[in-house]
């Protein structure tokens, strides 16, 4: 755990890309200060591919991205900030690096010369793989049709940049620079049969000669000796200034050039003309090839299965300081005040990468920075202490505080209703085993082949272990990782934790109980491999084999959790998608009382400064979505009823395709979800409003049938299926008063919706008033209603909220009203902005009190003490009493009512009198709160605490 020099009161998150740049940023910043936010908290705004929406595709660690601003815009920003006493957190990258397209430097340095590139080591590529073609050799899956097929087509082109002396294959956008040890392959054809014009005595023609033969003396691009490199990299670009020069004086060389290289380039209607191409491909660093097969052969680390974004080997020191430099100098120069490190789990030593920051971002004088990491902590599974970091991103608390949402007793009435509506069986466990263990069959097969084939070669090199064979292996480390429990371990040479020990044997337990085999020795084995037990006393070399192996092992397991867990088996498992999120654990079903006060009290102790979300721009829904879903975990039996009916009434508007109904039933059941969470508070009565949201509803939902993979993915749409559910969406949203399902459904969702809103108002106060630091998705300090990205990113109009916080604060007025009428006048999400707001402020005030004060859970008594929340912050000077209310369906019993005055009856909360001293006072409403004493503690009636205002949060100074 490392203490920050500043810690950020709260944090509001900002996605930059050409449609919100740093000027538009800066003209926020006024707003984002008078919401209380102390720290902008910003996507990755390094160079990215053109065109990027999110930045996590950089191409240049050394710049910021053109599209997003440039250095005098970025300085704009930073100053805007620190006029407003407010600082910045960048999200960087260091696990891997966009490629493709033409515009990654170091990425096109590799293609061209191979392990010979002073980049080679920069990114994580195998180049002795399994198939002899690709010895030396990168695949780049980027074809759009099986590479014959492209070539013939005339697709790959052959091009020559006489500026630079260069020649280049292009296919596309995409640039893949030739070997230039290769080109005297095309140069050839000029000196074949000379032009009269030129001569064979002529001096460009003898300097020509003389180049197609230094070209062909370079040093091989496998040579991997230093000096070798170096004149190779030297000598290379000697001999392109010398060919841009000779082009640029010689209009007749340049015009051999260019009919050389149109005869190399074919015609689509001659197969034969593209031979010399092909034969010219061949010999490259790189194997163009259909996308399709890097699932199988690709042999660089990618990240997840995203062909266009490789990783990096952020180990080797000089990539760390090639890809850190541009940072570190705006973080020494002020402009930076903390990091945000994404996907630090792709890693191949997350621990040394965080002391070498740690190192790096220190401040002689303030010491270390604020950083915190996007860890996904999975069940019980807690953040190595160890680690010089300030927390998670988030994950974390999101699904914690969500779950106090969901009634933990309904769990059973929801399996059975869910069983029976959507025709699914029930088995989380094996359906999350199954997903892991397709995603390495059909998306991450390749790099489960690179392991085995270093794991045989460690079993080969000792006779105990030598019989266990390549595809053995293979199935048993398939076995393995889909048993995983966590994402990853951090097994490195210097340790073995006792956690990880535990996740590692709890899997092989599980793949041995999983496995026919009769002999199961082969898990043994792998086990003590990923332990590294089987390396002591052994050669180094053996040592060096096996703990390579377990750290490479280790940056595969979190890939085929992410893609099996969450993009595929939280798309098919649909039971109450509110639970559904990064980092959610379903073997658990809500949180209890209990449970969250102890996790806020670890918080406390171990990373008080860890962050606290709600929604990220990674979150399947936003927290007011789930707020709403969540309330059907109250209502299992009106919500069996009500999908009943729906399914009969839409029934008709379904379509036969292979014999079953699409969509199918699981599919419907996730649509009947969605609208509940996501049907706008305001009408929709324009036509456009309608027709945006129902595109959304579509996009979202495509996106989620092939997420889960059973009818449609990304890599074989069914056209038809996927057809059959736009067309069902489409006509279950048209408008008009004979639309049966919306006149039913509308009633029920507003129902729900009221509920959620409590939920939203409650779980934005726990976040704000929990130990930790809070964070704020952009939009979100207003009721937001957003589903899975792109959904999530849309633009956020800052104008109205500036509007709303002017009128409720610098007008003077106050819209809390002491009237239940005033309320559900608030249900356009100005109820969360104001707490929000008012929250953020007492933060300013006491610092102290919510940086390190203590947290007292509280313990409710009386007829409604299951529907509350509530807990004591406090410090030597002041104390917070914080109240909420959940299961507020429950406490409602079906009233269209707010949770606030008698509704509580005779709930009590009782505080000791060590843990109270002076007078509370509501900070939303400024009553003051009455209480009855007893020699040992103080008893406070919650229909007083939450008398006017559905949340409590009361603040006394000490006396």
């Amino acid at each position: 755990m490392t203490i920050p020099s500043r810690i950020p009161r709260a944090t509001y998150r900002l996605q930059l890309n050409r449609e919100f740049t740093f000027a538009q940023a800066t003209a926020i910043v006024p707003y984002l200060a008078s919401l209380g936010i102390s720290h902008c908290y910003v996507s990755p705004c390094l160079k990215a591919r053109p065109g990027s929406m999110h930045g996590y595709d950089i191409v240049d660690h050394k710049s910021l991205n053109p599209e997003i601003g440039n250095p005098e815009d970025f300085d704009r920003f930073v100053s805007a900030l620190h006029e407003h006493d407010m600082g910045l957190i960048l999200d960087i990258v260091p696990n891997h690096m966009g490629i493709m397209g033409s515009d990654n430097a170091w990425w096109l340095d590799v293609l061209e010369n191979g392990e010979s590139s002073p980049y080679a080591g920069f990114f994580d590529i195998d180049w002795t793989p399994l198939k002899d073609e690709l010895r030396g050799k990168v695949l780049v899956p980027v074809l759009h049709d099986h590479y014959g097929v492209v070539l013939e087509s005339g697709e790959l082109k052959l091009v020559f940049n006489p500026e630079r002396g260069e020649f280049d294959v292009f296919y596309h956008e995409h640039r893949f620079p030739v070997d230039p040890r290769e080109y005297p392959r095309i140069l050839q054809h000029c000196t074949a049969k000379p032009s009269p014009e030129i001569g064979e005595g002529n001096a460009d023609l003898l300097e020509f000669q003389s180049l197609i033969t230094s070209f062909g003396n370079l040093p091989a691009r496998y040579e991997v000796n230093n000096e070798r490199i170096a004149e190779r990299n030297r000598d290379k670009e000697i001999n392109k200034r010398r060919l841009a020069e000779l082009s640029a004086r010689s209009p007749k060389i340049s015009d051999c050039i260019r009919e050389a290289v149109k005869k190399i380039n074919g015609t689509p209607d001659d197969p034969t003309s593209f031979e010399e191409l092909h034969e010219l491909i061949k010999t490259q660093a790189f194997r163009l090839a259909n996308w399709r097969v890097a699932s199988d052969d690709i042999n660089y680390r990618r990240f997840f299965d995203t062909n266009d974004l490789a990783g990096i080997s952020v180990e080797n020191e000089a990539v760390f300081e090639a890809t850190h430099r541009f940072v570190l100098s705006l973080m020494a120069d002020g402009k930076v005040d903390g990091l945000r490190i994404d996907h630090p789990d792709g890693l191949y030593n997350p621990q040394q990468y965080f002391e070498r920051l740690d190192i790096a971002t220190r401040n002689p004088e303030r010491g270390s920075r604020f950083v915190v990491i996007e860890k996904i902590l999975t069940g019980d599974e807690r953040l190595p202490d160890k680690w010089p970091v300030c927390g998670t991103t988030g994950y974390d608390f999101a699904n914690l505080v969500n779950g106090i949402f969901v009634d933990t007793a309904a769990a059973a009435s929801l399996d059975r209703i869910y069983r029976i509506l959507a025709d699914y069986e029930i088995n989380f466990i094996e359906l999350a085993y199954a997903c892991r263990k397709l995603i390495m069959r059909v998306a991450l097969a390749s790099e489960l082949n690179v392991l085995a084939s270093r794991l045989t070669r460690i079993a080969l090199s000792k006779r105990r272990t030598c019989d266990f064979t390549l595809n053995n292996l293979r199935d048993a480390l398939t076995e393995v990782v889909a048993s995983f429990p966590v994402y990853r371990t951090y097994v490195s040479a210097s340790e073995v934790s006792d956690e990880d020990a535990g996740y590692i044997r709890s899997a092989i337990a599980s793949a041995k109980w999983r496995s026919p085999a009769a002999d199961t020795s082969i898990f043994d084995f792998v086990g003590q491999v990923l332990l590294t037990s089987i390396a002591e006393g052994q050669d180094p070399a053996y040592q060096n084999a096996v703990t390579s192996f377990a750290m490479k092992f280790q940056q595969f397991t979190g890939p085929v959790m992410a893609k099996g867990l969450e993009d595929t088996a939280f798309y098919r498992y649909n039971r109450l998608v509110s639970l559904n999120d990064v980092g959610s654990d379903l073997h658990r079903f809500g949180t209890t009382i209990s449970e969250f006060h102890t996790a806020n009290q670890e918080r406390l102790r171990s990373w008080p400064h860890t962050m606290l979300a709600g929604s990220t721009h990674d979150s399947k829904r936003s927290e007011d979505v789930r707020a709403r879903i969540n309330v059907l975990s109250e209502i299992p039996g009106q919500w069996k009823l009500r999908v009943r009916e729906w399914k009969r009434f839409n029934r008709r508007h379904k379509r036969l395709i292979n014999e079953a109904p699409a969509p199918s039933a699981n599919d419907e059941y996730l649509l009947y979800q969605t609208l509940i969470g996501t049907w706008p508070s305001k009408p929709m009565n324009d036509a456009n409003d309608r027709n945006a949201f129902c595109e959304r509803i579509e996009s979202y939902m495509l996106k989620a049938i092939r997420e889960s993979k059973e009818n449609t993915s990304w890599i074989n749409r069914h056209a038809e299926y996927e057809a059959a559910v736009s067309l069902f969406v489409k006509t279950l949203l048209e408008s008009g008063g004979q639309n049966r399902f919306l006149n039913n459904f509308l009633p029920f969702q507003q129902h729900v919706a009221r509920i959620g809103l409590w939920n939203s108002l409650a779980q934005t106060l726990l976040k704000l008033t929990c130990p930790g630091v809070p964070d704020i998705y952009q939009g979100n300090e207003l009721l937001d209603f957003s589903l899975v990205d792109p959904d999530n990113r849309r633009p956020v109009d800052y104008e109205l909220r500036r509007k709303i916080i002017q009128d409720m604060f610098e007008s003077g007025r106050d819209c809390a009203k002491p009237a239940p009428q005033g309320l559900f006048e608030l249900e356009d999400g100005r109820a969360k902005l104001y707490l929000i707001r008012k929250v953020l402020g007492l933060r300013q005030q006491q610092p102290a009190l919510f940086e390190r004060g203590e947290y007292l859970p509280l313990t409710a008594e009386g007829t409604k003490a299951d529907h509350v929340v509530a807990f004591i912050r406090k410090s030597q000077s002041s104390s917070v009493l914080v109240v909420v209310p959940r299961l507020v369906a429950g406490l409602l019993n079906d009233a269209d009512e707010p949770p606030i005055g008698q509704i509580w009856e005779d709930t009590r909360l009782s505080i000791p009198s060590d843990n109270f001293s002076g007078t509370y006072r509501n900070v939303f409403t400024g009553q003051e709160l009455d209480r009855q004493t007893s020699d040992r503690s103080s008893s406070f009636a919650v229909s007083k605490i939450l008398a006017d205002f559905p949340v409590g949060l009361y603040f006394a100074q000490a006396t």
